[in-house]
């Protein structure tokens, strides 16, 4: 029997507290060309967003139901570390089939990416196709995008199931272009897929513009599976859903260590949970935990959310079917409505932190570039107030494909990580999967996804290749929104 340790995983992901560094002054990248009067509006704007940043996400608060901290020592079929999609997700399924099952998170559940991200329930539209279809080969890469797409009908079915309302719309997705330098990119993506499974269709100008779409995203790949959600309001409904099915959720309380073995000991500030088996659902924070520190790296991602719009501002924006867009930059912009009206926008800039750590604190450079994004591809809601901004983390291995796995002697530890920002359907549907493979039956998806990730380099090589890679695609990308505003101003 061994032990793992990880004494400080607590603390290093505790939110550090308030917005610090703000220097609007230093914004320059996409603000040399605007006149001075211009210029002093979008700094104001964005020290406004500095000022609306949320340590919780923009789409949920601390729950009123807390769950009350884990005291003394219990035993279980099952303990599950993690209370974002794919734990809630796993305990659902396993009480369901009559387990006993423990769920144990540092804060309260959906903390993470769960209830950070953009909400896009999105199938096998826009992979990484190139980081892996060599590696796998065409057959097994057809099993990996029948997975993304079965956790779009996979979630749309517990939402009736649990009776949750978050507010989903079937619209379908739209990867689109802002340039025309892009349209290859969005063609070839689209063969590729639908060599793999996944159909979708292009829309040239004149069929955007008939569906409303706003006018800055010139073409694009319509794929009709999935659409948007309040990411919040689902992974609470998946926590509603949990404890009314008897999960014993024990929130406001962090895993300092775990023993291997027949039963797996897992140790906490207060108590301990023993059981068969072990489900580690904490995705980024993986490599905190002592494990896939060499498959999985974590990404601070970020976002910021508009105040509402008028009702004369939706009339004259249009979009009427809200479709989710994401654009094919080398690292995405992400744009959408929400039920209440507001526009969120999302990624533009990623950042990695030395060692994979994930500090929970404010990316000031990140949401300076989102408010330049709101006024590249919305001019006319330029001066629309932020409400709020916020960061979280995701995992990306290598080759962009999710890396599920057992580990330990007794092969009972299991694990599911590298969602890749694809997390709403598919960590999710990974609910499922390891259900499965806990009660003794292995689906063929699970099969499916059995790889061999590719290594990550050490420190500090990693941060020099990671940082430098982040770079360039930022020129790159900072070099062809400046061809779409010159393309404008002419």
């Amino acid at each position: 029997m061994s032990e793992r340790a990880n004494t400080n995983w607590g603390d290093e992901l505790r939110y550090a507290g308030g917005v610090r560094d703000i220097q609007v002054a230093g914004a320059t990248t996409t603000a040399k060309a605007a006149p001075p009067v211009a210029r002093a509006g979008k700094e104001a704007q964005i020290r406004t967003a500095l000022e609306a940043y949320r340590p919780f996400g923009g789409w949920l608060d601390k729950p009123k139901d807390l769950q009350p901290r884990l005291e003394g020592d219990v035993s279980a079929d099952v303990v599950i570390v993690g209370a974002g999609f794919a734990g809630l997700s796993t305990a659902l399924e396993l009480t369901a089939a009559g387990a006993k099952v423990v769920v144990l998170e540092r804060e309260f559940a959906g903390f993470g990416a769960s209830g950070r991200n953009a909400g896009y329930l999105a199938g096998g539209q826009g992979l990484e196709y190139e980081l892996f279809l060599k590696r796998v080969g065409r057959e097994q890469a057809k099993k990996i995008v029948s997975f993304y797409d079965a956790g779009v009908s996979y979630v749309e079915r517990k939402l009736g199931e649990y009776g949750i309302d978050c507010d989903y719309n079937a619209s379908g997705i739209i990867r689109a272009g802002v340039h025309p330098s892009q349209e290859e990119k969005v063609r070839k993506s689209m063969r590729i897929a639908a060599e793999l499974g996944h159909q979708s269709q292009f829309l040239d100008g004149r069929e955007m513009r008939a569906r409303g779409i706003p006018p800055a995203f010139l073409f694009g790949a319509y794929s009709a599976n999935g659409g948007t959600l309040d990411p919040g309001k689902y992974v609470l409904g998946l926590r509603r859903a949990a404890i009314r099915a008897g999960v014993k959720l024990y929130e406001n309380t962090p895993l300092l260590s775990y023993t291997e073995g027949p039963i797996v000991k897992v140790n906490t500030e207060r108590g301990s949970v023993s059981a068969p088996v072990l489900v580690f659902a904490t995705n980024a924070y993986t490599p905190q935990i002592g494990l896939l520190g060499d498959k999985v790296m974590p990404f601070r991602v970020s976002a910021i959310e508009t105040e509402p719009l008028s009702a004369a501002q939706l009339a004259a924006l249009g979009w009427a079917r809200r479709e989710g867009i994401v654009t094919v930059h080398w690292t995405m912009e992400s744009h959408r409505l929400t039920a209440r009206n507001s526009l969120v926008l999302t990624t533009k800039r990623i950042h990695y932190v030395y060692g994979s750590h994930t500090p929970h604190v404010p990316d000031n450079d990140a949401y300076r570039e989102l408010v330049v994004a709101l006024h590249d591809r919305f001019p006319a809601l330029k001066d629309l107030a932020i409400r709020a901004c916020w960061s979280g983390y995701v995992s990306m291995a290598g080759d962009a494909l999710p890396v599920v796995g057992e580990t330990g002697a007794q092969k009972n530890i299991l694990y599911t990580a590298g969602c890749s920002g694809h997390g709403v359907g598919t960590q999710s549907m990974m609910g499922h999967l390891l259900a499965e493979r806990i009660r003794g039956r292995e689906h063929p998806l699970l099969s499916a996804l059995h790889h061999k990730t590719p290594s990550t380099l050490p420190e500090p090589l990693r941060w020099c290749a990671v940082n430098g890679l982040i770079g360039l695609t930022n020129t790159l990308d900072e070099q062809l929104n400046r061809k779409v505003r010159r393309s404008a101003a002419a």
